[in-house]
């Protein structure tokens, strides 16, 4: 291997190190401010990094391609280029990405607001004894919803290990191909009208698996409306509409971070971070929606595959 790759290699993949010329990163003042410690120890993070970070979220939460897995690989990118970021404990890091996930969740209840009142009206008539399509959706999305959370309690504190860029390869190829089988093997008959608890609960199990990096929830949850048979747009859908919950309970949990240890300039960046997220995520949605009405999601399992492959001709090979 010729020197110049091995060195750019080892450079990507260990950890930023000071780098004298970063200040020149900082500048022009539009797109990043000067770092800063404030009193309780957390510093200001760059506008840009923000912008970046958010972006990458909003682009990637809905879409099948792992939203988790590009902003963990965003975070070591920014490391091996030694763009200072001003973030360097993982927990803040953690913060940051929950709070564009909560941008996300704005975007995502204002796309599907409709849904969401049916869901709501379905309730209060059930709770009257009429049971009607909206009831049936909400059922479904709480049905789908209490896997995860059990899972997510009991594991909170070993996912960290997960964070890796081999597993992220792993899981980026090999949920990718069960997604193209899903969707071209399977029918396109069945409607989110039709869903009824057995394959909400499915759907729901498949759903822990994106605790993993690499997985996505998108991905895996589409993939299971898919293997039931639901045509593209409703297993999106249905998909989007389980995120709802996931990242309330995400951002509760953040929350509840940040008051603790008082992070106050990182609150403010996290709700920088969350706008730009929304944005994005709106325009994302928007776009896979009107994508599924005449195709399919082979584009995003080649994308998958070579990102996966490129991630471990990184690890292995340079």
């Amino acid at each position: 291997m010729p020197q110049m790759n091995r060195s750019r290699a080892q450079t990507y993949l260990r950890p930023a190190v000071a780098d004298p010329h970063a200040a020149l990163l900082r500048t022009p003042e539009t797109l990043y401010r000067r770092a800063a410690s404030p009193p309780t120890g957390n510093a200001d993070v760059p506008v840009l990094h923000l912008l970046i970070l958010a972006v990458v979220q909003g682009i990637t939460e809905f879409l099948p391609i792992s939203s988790s897995g590009h902003l963990v690989l965003t975070w070591q990118a920014f490391d091996a280029l030694g763009w200072e970021s001003g973030i360097t404990r993982e927990s803040d890091r953690l913060v940051l990405d929950i709070a564009v996930h909560v941008g996300t969740l704005v975007a995502v209840c204002g796309y599907f607001r409709r849904d969401i009142a049916a869901m709501i009206a379905g309730l209060i008539r059930w709770l009257r004894g009429r049971r009607d399509s909206g009831a049936q959706l909400a059922i479904n999305v709480v049905i789908a919803t209490i896997p995860l959370v059990i899972a997510g309690m009991g594991l909170k504190d070993r996912i960290g290990v997960l964070r890796d860029g081999t597993v992220i390869a792993a899981t980026t190829i090999g949920f990718g191909l069960l997604l193209w089988a899903a969707d071209r093997m399977t029918g396109l008959t069945r409607r989110l009208p039709d869903m009824a608890v057995p394959d909400a609960l499915l759907i729901g199990f498949l759903q822990i698996l994106a605790l993993i990096p690499g997985t996505s929830r998108a991905g895996i949850t589409m993939t299971g409306a898919r293997l039931l048979g639901y045509n593209r747009q409703d297993a999106a859908r249905f998909s989007m509409l389980l995120a709802i919950p996931a990242i309330v309970g995400a951002g509760l949990v953040a929350a509840a971070d940040l008051h603790a240890r008082g992070a106050v300039q990182l609150g403010l960046d996290a709700l920088i971070a969350a706008g730009f997220a929304c944005a994005a995520a709106w325009l994302a949605i928007a776009l896979l929606m009107r994508w599924l009405r005449t195709a399919g999601f082979t584009p995003f399992v080649v994308y998958r595959v070579v990102l996966g492959l490129v991630l471990l001709g990184l690890i292995y090979l340079w």
